[in-house]
Protein backbone atom coordinates (compact mmCIF):
# COMPACT_ATOMS: atom_id res chain seq x y z
CA UNK A 1 0.00 0.00 0.00
CA UNK A 2 1.19 3.49 -0.88
CA UNK A 3 0.52 6.03 1.88
CA UNK A 4 0.22 9.63 0.71
CA UNK A 5 0.59 12.13 3.54
CA UNK A 6 -0.72 15.39 2.08
CA UNK A 7 -2.19 17.22 -0.89
CA UNK A 8 1.28 18.50 -1.71
CA UNK A 9 2.71 14.98 -1.69
CA UNK A 10 -0.12 13.85 -3.97
CA UNK A 11 0.57 16.66 -6.46
CA UNK A 12 4.23 15.63 -6.74
CA UNK A 13 3.10 12.18 -7.94
CA UNK A 14 1.29 13.46 -11.07
CA UNK A 15 2.44 11.49 -14.10
CA UNK A 16 3.73 8.56 -12.06
CA UNK A 17 2.58 4.99 -11.57
CA UNK A 18 1.75 5.25 -7.88
CA UNK A 19 0.66 1.75 -6.85
CA UNK A 20 -0.42 -1.72 -7.88
CA UNK A 21 -3.00 -3.89 -6.15
CA UNK A 22 -2.69 -7.50 -5.15
CA UNK A 23 -4.23 -10.21 -7.31
CA UNK A 24 -7.91 -11.16 -6.99
CA UNK A 25 -9.45 -14.42 -8.21
CA UNK A 26 -12.47 -14.26 -10.50
CA UNK A 27 -14.57 -17.27 -9.55
CA UNK A 28 -17.83 -18.55 -10.99
CA UNK A 29 -19.44 -17.83 -7.62
CA UNK A 30 -18.42 -14.15 -7.86
CA UNK A 31 -19.83 -13.98 -11.40
CA UNK A 32 -23.08 -15.69 -10.35
CA UNK A 33 -23.53 -13.31 -7.41
CA UNK A 34 -22.91 -10.29 -9.63
CA UNK A 35 -25.46 -11.58 -12.15
CA UNK A 36 -28.04 -12.04 -9.42
CA UNK A 37 -27.38 -8.59 -7.95
CA UNK A 38 -27.58 -6.78 -11.30
CA UNK A 39 -30.03 -8.90 -13.28
CA UNK A 40 -27.45 -9.38 -16.06
CA UNK A 41 -27.94 -13.11 -16.56
CA UNK A 42 -26.56 -13.74 -20.05
CA UNK A 43 -25.56 -17.34 -20.61
CA UNK A 44 -21.93 -16.36 -21.42
CA UNK A 45 -21.61 -15.46 -17.73
CA UNK A 46 -23.63 -18.25 -16.10
CA UNK A 47 -23.95 -21.36 -18.25
CA UNK A 48 -20.62 -23.18 -18.01
CA UNK A 49 -21.55 -26.08 -20.32
CA UNK A 50 -23.09 -23.90 -23.02
CA UNK A 51 -20.11 -21.55 -22.85
CA UNK A 52 -17.76 -24.48 -23.40
CA UNK A 53 -19.77 -25.54 -26.45
CA UNK A 54 -20.84 -22.26 -28.03
CA UNK A 55 -18.73 -19.38 -26.78
CA UNK A 56 -15.58 -18.26 -28.54
CA UNK A 57 -14.09 -17.87 -25.04
CA UNK A 58 -14.46 -21.60 -24.28
CA UNK A 59 -15.70 -20.87 -20.78
CA UNK A 60 -17.86 -18.41 -18.89
CA UNK A 61 -16.59 -14.84 -18.68
CA UNK A 62 -17.02 -12.13 -16.08
CA UNK A 63 -19.24 -9.16 -16.83
CA UNK A 64 -17.37 -6.05 -17.89
CA UNK A 65 -19.21 -4.17 -15.16
CA UNK A 66 -18.14 -6.77 -12.59
CA UNK A 67 -14.56 -6.03 -13.59
CA UNK A 68 -15.24 -2.31 -13.28
CA UNK A 69 -16.91 -2.83 -9.89
CA UNK A 70 -13.57 -4.04 -8.49
CA UNK A 71 -12.24 -0.46 -8.71
CA UNK A 72 -13.07 0.54 -5.11
CA UNK A 73 -11.42 -2.59 -3.73
CA UNK A 74 -8.30 -2.16 -5.85
CA UNK A 75 -7.97 1.53 -5.00
CA UNK A 76 -8.69 1.06 -1.29
CA UNK A 77 -5.98 -1.55 -0.88
CA UNK A 78 -3.45 0.26 -3.07
CA UNK A 79 -3.41 3.84 -1.78
CA UNK A 80 -4.22 5.59 1.48
CA UNK A 81 -4.50 9.34 1.94
CA UNK A 82 -3.84 10.58 5.45
CA UNK A 83 -5.75 13.61 6.68
CA UNK A 84 -8.69 13.14 4.32
CA UNK A 85 -12.03 13.80 6.05
CA UNK A 86 -14.11 12.46 3.18
CA UNK A 87 -13.59 11.02 -0.27
CA UNK A 88 -16.18 10.90 -3.04
CA UNK A 89 -16.27 9.18 -6.40
CA UNK A 90 -16.85 12.01 -8.86
CA UNK A 91 -17.05 9.99 -12.04
CA UNK A 92 -15.40 7.90 -14.72
CA UNK A 93 -14.03 8.76 -18.14
CA UNK A 94 -13.03 6.57 -21.07
CA UNK A 95 -14.07 3.19 -19.69
CA UNK A 96 -12.89 0.38 -21.96
CA UNK A 97 -12.85 -3.43 -21.74
CA UNK A 98 -10.16 -4.40 -24.30
CA UNK A 99 -10.05 -8.10 -23.36
CA UNK A 100 -12.38 -10.66 -21.75
CA UNK A 101 -12.04 -12.02 -18.22
CA UNK A 102 -12.55 -15.80 -18.30
CA UNK A 103 -13.71 -17.33 -15.03
CA UNK A 104 -10.64 -18.59 -13.21
CA UNK A 105 -8.61 -15.50 -14.10
CA UNK A 106 -6.60 -13.46 -11.63
CA UNK A 107 -6.75 -9.68 -11.92
CA UNK A 108 -4.87 -6.76 -10.45
CA UNK A 109 -4.81 -3.02 -11.04
CA UNK A 110 -2.10 -0.46 -11.67
CA UNK A 111 -2.82 3.15 -10.66
CA UNK A 112 -1.22 6.14 -12.39
CA UNK A 113 -1.99 9.67 -11.20
CA UNK A 114 -2.92 11.82 -14.19
CA UNK A 115 -3.84 15.14 -12.56
CA UNK A 116 -4.63 16.84 -9.27
CA UNK A 117 -6.81 19.95 -9.33
CA UNK A 118 -7.71 22.17 -6.39
CA UNK A 119 -11.40 22.35 -5.51
CA UNK A 120 -13.13 24.07 -2.63
CA UNK A 121 -12.08 22.23 0.52
CA UNK A 122 -9.80 19.73 -1.17
CA UNK A 123 -8.60 18.28 -4.45
CA UNK A 124 -9.91 16.32 -7.40
CA UNK A 125 -7.53 13.56 -8.46
CA UNK A 126 -7.70 11.89 -11.87
CA UNK A 127 -6.34 8.35 -11.90
CA UNK A 128 -5.73 6.03 -14.81
CA UNK A 129 -6.48 2.51 -13.65
CA UNK A 130 -5.33 -0.36 -15.84
CA UNK A 131 -6.57 -3.80 -14.83
CA UNK A 132 -4.56 -6.74 -16.06
CA UNK A 133 -5.24 -10.46 -16.25
CA UNK A 134 -2.39 -12.65 -15.09
CA UNK A 135 -0.66 -14.21 -18.09
CA UNK A 136 -2.17 -11.81 -20.63
CA UNK A 137 -0.53 -8.88 -22.40
CA UNK A 138 -3.79 -7.04 -23.11
CA UNK A 139 -5.52 -5.18 -20.27
CA UNK A 140 -9.06 -6.21 -19.32
CA UNK A 141 -10.18 -2.74 -18.23
CA UNK A 142 -8.77 0.76 -18.68
CA UNK A 143 -10.54 3.66 -17.01
CA UNK A 144 -9.95 7.21 -15.83
CA UNK A 145 -11.32 7.58 -12.30
CA UNK A 146 -12.14 10.98 -10.80
CA UNK A 147 -12.00 11.15 -7.01
CA UNK A 148 -12.65 14.17 -4.81
CA UNK A 149 -10.89 14.31 -1.47
CA UNK A 150 -11.86 16.81 1.20
CA UNK A 151 -9.53 17.88 4.01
Amino acid sequence: MRIIGSQEELKVLVGQKVASSSWVDITQQRVDQFAQATGDCQWIHLDVERSRRESSFGTTVAHGFLTLSLLPMFMEESIAMTGVKMGLNYGLNKVRFPAPVPVGSRLRAHLTLLAVDDIEGGVQASWEVVMERQGSEKPVCVVEVLVRQYY
